[in-house]
């Protein structure tokens, strides 16, 4: 078993499909499916269950993807803390999130204090991100919604209340708050289902006994203002949507008359990953830049 064995098996785990897993590789499809053989040859069980050209992580599979994950981000971790002592240098900071749209200004200060750290940034449903964090891909997950654990560490960054934004000459333009209620004949922009946006728009909506008529869905949250202001249709959008396209923006702005309309910034991080001095200052400036937008 060898470590160019376990990471041909992590991305076949994750592609569940052998020629996906070769192109992120790029190495040849039969290289890795003869690496998959061996390596269950040596484990003595399949780590997949085969139905033709069809694969699934099986059981066995999924077992052993957790502590495979586990072993390559400490070597990762290793790797990273020799070389920040070896050479001194920058390194690098990656960051999950599942919208980026909060991020610039972190970032604008992050790069005035370390100019040459690189900073790789990963777009991610909620649900991906353990598994970046576990993996050692990213060292830091900025998420709206619950991701806790006995192995993660997370500090609340801001607490920031949700409006719904409308076109400029829709009815509700001109008012200032509205209730759940009366939304119910209304057309939704929203994100996919799992999506903080999506999740509290369905559970205000749940509250009232309805469902929102959502008539257009997408992964980015960003993206709501300018479908709403074209007149697609109305949308959740957390208040430093309004700052920043501010009072001239393509859309109207209401409160709404529901208990709890608001998102969580939580940063989350590996409790027992190793954070390089750059990592450890956007850390820093993570809780100085975010946390005075909490409403």
């Amino acid at each position: 078993m060898d470590l160019l064995s376990l990471r041909y098996f992590q991305s076949v785990a994750r592609h569940q499909h052998i020629s996906r897993a070769a192109e992120e590789l790029r190495v040849a499809q039969p290289s890795v499916s003869r690496s998959i053989i061996r390596l269950e040859s040596e484990l003595g069980t399949p780590l997949f269950d085969r139905r033709g050209r069809r694969i699934r992580l099986n059981e066995h599979g999924a077992a052993f993807l957790v502590r495979v994950e586990r072993a390559l981000a400490e070597l990762e971790d290793a790797r990273r803390e020799v070389a920040d002592a070896g050479r001194g240098g920058p390194g690098r900071v990656a960051v999950a999130a599942e919208t980026l749209l909060q991020l610039a200004g972190v970032l604008s200060a992050f790069r005035e204090l370390r100019p040459g750290v690189r900073v790789r940034l990963l777009q991610a449903p909620v649900d991906s991100m353990r598994r970046h964090l576990r993996a050692g891909e990213v060292d830091f997950a900025l998420a709206s919604q619950p991701l806790t654990g006995p192995e993660v560490c997370a500090a609340e960054l801001a607490r920031e209340e949700v409006l719904l934004a409308v076109p400029l000459g829709h009815p509700l333009a001109g008012r200032e708050r509205v209730a759940v209620a009366e939304l119910a004949d209304e057309d939704f922009v929203s994100t996919r289902p799992g999506h903080w946006q999506r999740v509290l728009l369905e559970r205000l909506f749940a509250r009232e006994g309805l469902t929102p008529r959502v008539v257009c869905e997408g992964d980015e949250a960003a993206a709501t203002p300018e479908l709403v202001g074209a007149g697609v249709g109305i949308g959740l959008m957390p208040a430093v949507a309004r700052r920043v396209l501010g009072e001239d923006g393509p859309v109207g702005w209401l409160r709404l008359d529901a208990p709890d309309c608001h998102r969580t910034l939580t940063l989350v991080w590996r409790r027992d990953a190793y954070l390089s001095p750059a990592a450890l200052d956007f850390r820093r400036l993570a809780g100085e830049r975010l946390m005075p937008d909490a409403s």
